[in-house]
């Protein structure tokens, strides 16, 4: 399923605190930080709260600068990016600063939730998700029945926290202030449970006046035919890769990375790696590998193209060598079409060895693009 790009952005307390129990907010950023987070709002195509967050905080969320403003009108895009809330029981204030400043808003609800909300006249598009709020769901209506292809969401603790534990979330702008809250009663950034993004990799880091700005992504692969925001990450990885190939009027344009399941890239490669004029990216990829590796029976390989189930430039194929390697999990950008191998299906004999091949289709157009000289892609 296709998503936007989910940022999570978020500022807490030396001691992890998004907040203390007193009744004025705490405000834990810095004048020049809240100018690099207007920056990021003019940036996205929609930001997101729940509803404990329009009732704790009554946010306008909005780009203050007009420049910003006129800059976003002139590329074509709304003024304001379209403000998003998200509320199981559909109780939430109408008089809300959230629904009467900016541009377009959208409440995502139950069914029951639903009708209690549309009876309050919420100046918002009501969607209901079914009986249950389902995150899947909700990311996937944004991209494409609301053309959000980047997605910033600025809380609570409890929405940060349930996206990335489903491995939803890109990336994390998390900035640091210089104050303890010390309060076990005060919110939190992130709840306790299991999380599927295993070690996050850091981007970088700034000092914005007495602040510190972080920025991390996930890294570790889903598992089976789960996918994460890690999984979309390597992907784009496979298909910058593809770009790299020497072109070929007899071969496609493929990349590959191999990654293990705490998110540590094992080794990539791309079609036409080196020296050598027939190598698959898969192949040359995991020739780079021990193959007594014990991180292989885990790791997944990202391939912007499905591997090869025959080949006429050497005897083994890539899904051969990769169910040699003892890899359980695949995951490409789209499937080998009959240009040169017709009849090919290199996912139906992985799968038929028990790997477990994950599509990701919103991939396949920039996985297509280093091969469109192709009479067949033209």
């Amino acid at each position: 399923m296709p998503y936007p790009y989910v940022l999570l952005s978020a500022a807490v307390s030396l001691d992890g605190y998004l907040d203390d129990t007193g009744p004025e907010r705490l405000l834990l950023s810095s004048p020049a930080d809240f100018d690099r987070v207007d920056e990021v709002r003019a940036s996205v195509d929609a930001i997101l709260v729940g509803a404990g967050t329009i009732r704790a905080d009554n946010p306008r969320l909005l780009v203050n600068s007009p420049e910003r403003r006129a800059a976003r009108v002139a590329a074509g895009r709304p003024e304001y990016p379209l403000k998003v809330t998200v509320s199981g029981s559909g109780e939430l204030d109408p008089d809300a600063k959230f629904w009467h400043t900016g541009g377009e808003k959208v409440l995502y609800t139950t069914e029951k939730g639903a009708e209690r909300a549309r009876g309050l006249g919420l100046a918002a598009d009501v969607v209901a998700l079914g009986p249950d709020l389902d995150w899947a769901t909700l990311l996937t209506h944004l991209y494409e029945e609301r053309g959000v292809r980047r997605l910033m969401v600025e809380g609570g603790g409890t929405i940060h926290t349930q996206l990335l534990r489903q491995g939803l979330a890109d990336e994390l702008q998390l900035v640091l202030a210089p104050l303890l809250v010390g309060d076990p009663a005060a919110p939190r950034l992130f709840g306790p449970g299991g999380y599927q993004g295993g070690r996050l990799r850091l981007l970088q880091t700034r000092r914005i006046e007495d602040v510190v700005l972080m920025r991390y992504e996930p890294t570790a692969p889903g598992t089976g035919r789960s996918v994460t925001a890690a999984d979309r990450h390597w992907m784009r990885i496979a298909c910058d890769l593809a770009a790299l190939c020497p072109p070929s009027e007899t071969a496609f344009s493929v990349g590959a990375v191999v990654v293990a399941a705490d998110g540590t890239e094992l080794a990539r490669g791309h079609s036409r790696e080196g020296d050598d004029p027939v190598v698959h990216a898969e192949e040359a990829a995991l020739a780079k590998i021990d193959p007594a590796d014990p991180r292989l029976a885990a790791a997944t390989v990202y391939s912007s193209l499905e591997p090869c189930a025959r080949r006429a430039s050497r005897p083994a194929p890539c899904a051969r060598l990769i169910l040699d390697a003892g890899v359980r999990r695949v995951v490409t950008a789209w499937r080998e079409p009959d240009t040169f191998v017709p009849g090919a299906d290199g996912s139906g004999l992985l799968t038929g060895q028990g790997v477990d091949v994950v599509v990701l289709p919103e991939y396949e157009d920039r996985a297509k693009a280093p091969n469109r000289h192709l009479p067949a892609l033209e």
